[in-house]
């Protein structure tokens, strides 16, 4: 499979269904069931996705085949650091090295950016994605803010 990374504003079409299909597997993960249309949708409003654009952040889409497939964002917090945030590869096209080039694209428009460590949060029941983060140099680190759902804290310098 040939995947294309590229940095996209995050309301394009394609970046939307993206963000909408990473809220409706984490929130249907979380409560263990299938999340409604409403609950995704308050899961979208004032998200902070409007951070996700230069200077202070970047959104990026991955398509394998023509289609879109996955997605990552980042948000500038503070001198030289940026938050890791909305990393997802569809079902379909997990275990094909999209998540790697993701990761890959994502950090260097992080350098673009002046950004030198990245960091993360993410949840206990979010398997792939913890091991994704190791496999590719993020190592877990203190909490470095107690916001609901995060349960491990990653960090990797750039």
């Amino acid at each position: 499979m040939t995947w294309t990374m590229t940095p996209e504003r995050f309301d394009s079409p394609d970046a939307a269904l993206l963000r909408r299909d990473y809220y409706d597997e984490v929130a249907s993960r979380y409560w263990g069931r299938p999340a409604t249309a409403e609950e995704i949708d308050e899961g979208l409003t004032d998200d902070g996705a409007e951070k996700l654009v230069p200077p202070t952040g970047a959104f990026v889409v991955g398509r394998v085949g023509g289609g879109a497939a996955a997605c990552a964002g980042l948000i500038v917090t503070d001198l030289g650091i940026a938050d890791l945030t909305r990393v997802y590869v569809r079902p379909e096209a997990r275990g094909t090295g999209g998540g790697g080039l993701l990761l890959a694209s994502i950090e260097g428009l992080a350098r673009d950016l002046g950004v030198r460590q990245i960091r993360l949060d993410t949840r206990s029941d979010l398997v792939e994605a913890r091991g994704l983060y190791a496999k590719h140099g993020y190592r877990e680190v203190p909490a470095f803010h107690r916001r609901q759902y995060a349960e491990h804290w990653f960090a990797k310098e750039l």
